[in-house]
């Protein structure tokens, strides 16, 4: 139910808080939550069980299945009830399930319990042509078929016994599935039940090389009445599971309804567990166009975060599609790993998480009923059908275009970067002035065109956000944090050697970035950088290199431990 609820948000708002006021609830009450989940440990899935018994491919497990459940809902119910708070009554979401378990309210689902409770034993089988799942004492002749089957053993020994001393000679009684049962001698030992007058008694059935084996009347219809005493056991345990089918088929609804009741209590105490455990807090949601978020943070990542021992750092966002209490389009920048996609993600999982019916790991949001989310992040292909990186990237920004309203959430990141440079900010400039003019929705773009800040001013509800981070010491440390303004740059050199690309690599990445960045027009004059600098030998010095000369002036007994510390810093940043 929880995953049909998250796949499948809900558009009302007063439907939305339903399921947020059980959640709340349960929240509340705490000891009674916990009593609730302790006693849905064991239960088993009442309506998969129903499933298998309608299809007629179910067991007598289901049916324990099901008389589990029942008792459980009783119980359940009693718990309730034995806990009315008169001051704070469940809500409707929490009273209605509650209804569906109470076997006051469903005479039929009582009278299913109390026959399943009688009726099926202790360790149930799991096809019921297995038998032995029916209680003693439910069926008289069942009970006589089942002694005569089960002390078939001292029947067959008694005999075994008689005939041994009527004959004088040593003889076993035993049993296999071609003869049944049969008397069975040693060859010496077998001669005098062949001749007159035990031949009369003991008739020949078979002679192996060291034993000979007979059969008796008496002994035949033994193997008969046996026989058909496991067979009869059998076909009326068959014969009472198929009646049990039937009566369960018969109030399938009720109990689909029960089982349902289960699992909206499962679901909203586990989302009450949850939101205690990472402190989440109840969203507002309305009719507005407002998406509100403070101190938000991603679930996932934060739980990822917390394990290997580091703080998860929250961020506010702020969108109003009409554009009175917010831009209704952010233009997000920043480096490479400050967060971005991670900021774009996490108000996605917000808004599907509240409309859900959960409470959401912020410390508040208010959210405009969203009809659509939309998602454009990361890369990917279909070369099976011709599209490349590029091209789904186009597709799917196509599909955004085309249906968001004005009441859809979008989040986009990195459109137009699998293109020639200009060619992929011109598609990103335009999409978001599409965004912004004509489909008119709360956006957030993230992007590497920091030529798109430029949109703040010319378009009335675009702001700016940025990922903030910082150089110290030559080394770049990412805060996490979004802040209103376009970043400056996107330090993707520093990145590169923090992902331990060769440090030539990066030294001539250096280079040519300067280059670029100093000189108009300056893809013109690429040429003009010295070809393999990348992989040069360095040229003998004359004199004592940079590093060697700041460890020659050094006061080692001079400084403090915090200059010692910057001194370091300072000389692993001329390495690079």
């Amino acid at each position: 139910l929880l995953a049909a609820w998250l796949a499948r948000p809900l558009l009302d708002p007063a439907a939305i808080d339903a399921r947020l006021d059980a959640v709340a609830w349960f929240c509340e009450h705490r000891p009674l939550r916990q009593r609730l989940r302790e006693r849905l440990k064991g239960l088993g899935d009442m309506a998969r069980a129903l499933s298998r018994l309608a299809l007629g491919r179910g067991g007598p497990r289901d049916l324990g299945c099901l008389r589990d459940g029942l008792v459980a809902g009783e119980a359940t119910a009693a718990l309730f009830a034995a806990d009315q708070d008169a001051l704070n009554p469940p809500p409707a979401e929490v009273a209605s399930a509650l209804g569906a378990l109470d076997p006051g309210r469903a005479p039929e689902l009582a009278e299913l319990k109390a026959l399943l409770q009688s009726g099926l034993g202790e360790e149930l089988p799991t096809l019921a042509r297995d038998g032995g799942f029916v209680a003693e004492g439910v069926r008289p002749e069942l009970d006589q078929a089942r002694a005569l089957r089960d002390d078939s053993r001292k029947v067959v020994a008694a005999l075994e016994s008689r005939l041994a001393v009527e004959s004088g000679v040593s003889l076993r009684v035993r049993h296999n599935a071609v003869l049944g049962y049969f008397v069975e001698a040693s060859a010496k030992a077998a001669e005098p039940l062949m001749k007159p007058p035990l031949n009369a008694t003991f008739i020949h059935r078979q002679t192996l090389a060291n034993q000979v084996r007979f059969t008796t009347v008496e002994l035949a219809e033994l193997d008969a009445r046996i026989a058909q005493a496991a067979e009869r056991a059998l076909a009326i345990e068959l014969e009472t599971f198929e009646a049990w089918r039937e009566a369960a088929c018969a109030v399938a609804a009720q109990i689909q309804a029960a089982a349902e009741g289960f699992a909206r209590l499962d679901v909203a105490a586990g989302l009450a567990e949850w939101a205690e455990d990472v402190g989440a807090t109840r969203p507002v949601v309305d009719r507005s166009a407002v998406f509100e978020a403070q101190a938000a943070r991603h679930p996932v990542v934060e739980a990822a975060v917390r394990k290997a021992g580091e703080a998860f750092t929250p961020n506010d966002c702020r969108l109003d599609g009409t554009g009175a209490g917010g831009p209704r389009l952010a233009i997000v920048t920043g480096p490479n790993m400050a967060g971005k996609s991670t900021f774009l993600r996490q108000n996605a999982i917000l808004a599907v998480l509240a409309q859900a019916g959960c409470f959401v790991p912020a410390a508040k949001l208010r959210l405009g009923v969203v009809d659509r989310l939309f998602s454009r992040v990361g890369a990917g292909d279909d070369l099976a059908r011709g599209r490349s990186t590029f091209m789904l990237e186009m597709v799917e920004t196509a599909a955004i275009l085309t249906q968001a309203t004005p009441r859809s959430l979008v989040i986009l990141d990195e459109i137009g970067r699998g293109t020639a440079t200009y060619d992929g900010l011109a598609i990103a400039w335009a999409c978001a002035e599409a965004l912004h003019e004509t489909n008119r929705c709360r956006a957030l773009f993230a992007t590497h065109y920091h030529e798109l800040a430029v949109l703040e001013d010319r378009l009335a509800h675009v702001a700016n956000l940025s990922l903030k981070a910082k150089e110290w010491n030559g080394e770049l440390i990412f805060l996490h944090e979004a802040g209103p303004g376009p970043a400056d740059r996107s330090y993707g050199v520093q990145v590169a050697k923090l992902a331990g690309v060769p440090a030539p690599v990066v030294s001539r990445a250096r280079q040519v970035l300067e280059r670029l960045e100093r000189e108009a027009g300056a893809p013109a004059h690429l040429e003009d950088l010295p070809l393999f600098a990348a992989v040069a030998e360095p040229q003998a010095r004359t004199g004592p290199s940079p590093i060697e000369e700041s460890l020659t002036a050094l006061d080692v007994d001079g400084m403090s431990p915090r200059e010692a510390l910057e001194t370091l810093y300072r000389l692993k940043g001329m390495l690079a």
